[in-house]
């Protein structure tokens, strides 16, 4: 890469990662700082792993992925960042890309990357899937996440108009490792994702635990194609329709927490 372009930290939040974080790190190895954030929580071999590779690695105590980013932006030595979650890797095309930016120091202040998903062993075309695009590349001192539990996205909170760009290279992005794993992901963004909804739908009833999800599975293996992807394509769009259930009813109770803690137990 040439010296005279912009510089750029690759930051990597993560948790219990030992599976992917070295082959993630061996992805971005040719940014200038590849800076990795653990949550304290973890107890596995992912700080020793990350040490042995990165520039940097901090430990830093979870509270939800966005405020971990939040706390990790500003540590970031240069003033472009790419944030790549650790069960991502970046391609050689996408690489090529981000080098073309960085040259040119821009033009735009924030690049959405598409990500090329898989689960179960097997690249997903359908199911809305392969309408996934991400906003991870951005300069250090405008991009932050927005304050969500789930499903944040990089906002300008500086006021000033940012020009976002799009470029064509894509994460491969390996989000499913087994069911026990996703599971557990699963149920704790659905209680996150619960907590948001309550705050910004009124009453939730019947029509939101029933059809919501029922839409969200049509929408997503018959609009959106899911059924090109044979059996991992229904059980995504299942699961899919079965989160949005979960999100709705954890906003039930939610708004409803003061009369449910009054109710007798035995």
């Amino acid at each position: 890469m040439s010296n005279n372009r912009a510089r750029i930290t690759a930051l990597i939040p993560a948790g219990n990662e030992e599976r992917h974080i070295a082959e993630c790190i061996a992805s971005v190895r040719w940014a200038d700082e590849v800076l990795v954030v653990v949550d304290a929580a973890a107890n596995d071999r992912t700080v020793e792993i990350a040490r042995a590779q990165a520039d940097r690695v901090l430990v830093h105590e979870y509270e939800n992925s966005a405020a971990q980013k939040n706390w990790a932006i500003p540590q970031a030595a240069h003033p472009w960042v790419l944030v790549v979650d650790a069960d991502e890797r970046v391609t050689p095309r996408l690489r090529g890309e981000i080098e073309q930016v960085l040259a040119a120091d821009g033009p735009a202040d924030g690049y959405r990357i598409h990500r090329l998903n898989h689960f179960a062993g097997q690249e997903i075309h359908g199911c809305g899937w392969q309408r996934d695009d991400v906003l991870r590349l951005f300069r250090r001192d405008r991009g932050r996440y927005e304050e969500k539990n789930v499903h944040a996205d990089i906002i300008f909170p500086d006021g000033k108009p940012a020009r976002i760009g799009k470029l064509r290279g894509k994460f491969l992005h390996f989000t499913f490792e087994n069911f026990t794993q996703y599971l557990k992901k699963y149920n704790r963004y659905a209680a996150w994702a619960g907590e948001d909804r309550a705050a910004r739908t009124k009453n939730v009833g019947l029509r939101h635990l029933v059809l919501r999800p029922a839409w969200r599975f049509f929408r997503q293996y018959i609009m959106y194609s899911g059924w090109r992807d044979g059996l991992p394509g229904f059980i995504i769009c299942w699961m899919a329709a079965h989160s949005v259930f979960l999100k709705y009813a954890h906003a039930w109770e939610t708004q409803n927490k003061e009369r449910l803690g009054r109710m007798p137990t035995k």
